[in-house]
């Protein structure tokens, strides 16, 4: 690659990460090179994709392998097949092998299916969530590909959990385009059995002014329900599991009244039904509410936009990542503590190469109630329409181990989502 190339990646990369020091990165992972053949499916993951159906995506060497995925419930035996769509992008010096993408169903809620894609390699299992409570998500934002990460993933493997969310920062590729082959590489054991539900983060970007549009990578390899949600853009989106409306945000893409993104966030809040989904959970990248000293304030113009909706929505919980640290908040709303906000947890820990952001603002704030720098994962399961268990677990220790946990309770039934709340809701997604 030209060397004028390399200094211009490496100023961007640069430019994408934060201004403080953080402490000495971590050992990142090397990947052999291994022969495969040009057809066989690799960095296989899935994600939902509407009502009782699931997207498969993987990619391959082959520009001429068929996006058909073959699917049963025993092994080798497939009864359906699905065929999909097929794509590939180029970034500088770069081409994408043929990505593909191909949604099957309807399928049956908590059922073990078995599937293979392209019709040859090998056969993967998948399993379906549940069609109602208790359900289990496993979040990790900012993983990356370090050893922390494989730690991390290792904890996660452990969970017995149904769906994994992820709020921004994948791979951390930072435009070398094969570290994007190596992080489908290094996900695929997990992302080929559970869906995985992702939103893009600073370092998804990838932006070179007249060169190289913003996540280019990020769209083409991870793609979202977005259609099936009534959005225009891989960047937000929403999607509904066992008695859960989950809304994915995007920190990166225009965020005020009179954005798309805004408009679609009142669309969608307008279509949650509490009694069919009570809880309702929201994620994006950069944090809202965060004490520790990276990243101060870069939330906030977002926040002031949206924050008004989701209160007015009675939102339960919202999740973020960014900052390289854990914390939990109480429930809030416009900088202090609102019974009738939502609770804040920032989750920015899962093994990236930057190291932690260990400097916490002093004295804490009220609303703030728990706060770590260390790397690690998070589990919640809700357990009904009204109870839900929250734990953060360290890599530091065994996965039993919980660090933080705490049990929450839905805004379902509670006096923030009266008949007054309910009429406020509606005059503000009536506003122009």
């Amino acid at each position: 690659m030209d060397l004028n190339v390399v200094l211009l990646i490496t100023l961007l990369s640069c430019a994408a990460t934060a201004d403080y020091v953080r402490p000495p990165p971590r050992a990142t992972l090397s990947f052999p090179w291994t022969k495969k053949r040009s057809s066989e499916p690799q960095q296989v993951h899935i994600s939902l994709a509407g009502e009782k159906h699931m997207r498969v995506s993987w990619t391959t060497n082959s520009k001429h392998s068929p996006p058909v995925v073959e699917y049963g419930t025993s092994s080798k035996n497939y009864s359906f097949t699905s065929e999909g769509e097929s794509t590939s992008y180029s970034y500088f010096l770069y081409s994408s092998g043929k990505i593909h993408h191909t949604v099957i169903g309807p399928l049956e809620p908590n059922s073990l299916y078995y599937y293979r894609c392209g019709g040859e390699g090998s056969e993967f299992q998948l399993k379906t969530p549940p069609s109602w409570f208790p359900v289990t998500f496993a979040v990790a934002g900012d993983l990356g590909q370090t050893e922390w990460t494989k730690s991390t993933l290792d904890h996660i493997k452990q969970c017995n959990y149904d769906v994994h969310m992820i709020p921004g920062d994948l791979s951390y590729a930072d435009y070398m385009q094969h570290r994007w082959d190596t992080f489908g590489e290094l996900v695929q054991p997990l992302a080929s059995a559970r869906p995985w539900m992702v939103t893009q983060g600073n370092h998804e970007k990838e932006y070179i002014p007249m060169l190289e549009d913003s996540f280019k990578s990020y769209n083409s390899r991870w793609k979202m329900p977005y259609q099936e949600s009534g959005s225009a853009s891989n960047l937000f989106y929403s999607f509904e599991v066992a008695g859960v409306h989950v809304i994915m945000l995007g920190s990166y893409t225009d965020y005020d009244k009179y954005s798309d993104q805004y408009s679609w966030l009142k669309g969608d809040l307008s279509k949650v039904d509490r009694k069919r989904t009570p809880w309702l959970l929201v994620l994006f990248h950069v944090p809202w509410y965060n004490s520790n000293e990276a990243h101060q304030g870069e939330g906030d113009d977002m926040k002031a936009a949206m924050e008004p909706l989701l209160r007015a929505a009675g939102v339960d919980l919202v999740l973020a990542g960014h900052v390289h640290a854990y914390e939990r908040t109480n429930r809030v709303y416009n900088g202090r503590s609102d019974p009738c906000g939502a609770v804040h947890i920032t989750i920015g820990d899962g093994g990236n190469r930057e190291g932690l952001a260990n400097k916490y603002m002093d004295p804490q704030p009220e609303w703030s109630i728990f706060r770590e720098a260390s790397f690690g994962h998070g589990e919640l399961r809700i357990v009904n329409s009204s109870h839900a268990y929250w734990s953060w677990h360290r890599n530091d220790d065994d996965e039993a181990v919980r660090s933080d946990q705490v049990w929450l309770t839905s805004q379902f039934g509670s006096g923030c989502l009266s008949e007054n709340a309910d009429h406020e809701l509606r005059k503000m997604l009536l506003e122009p």
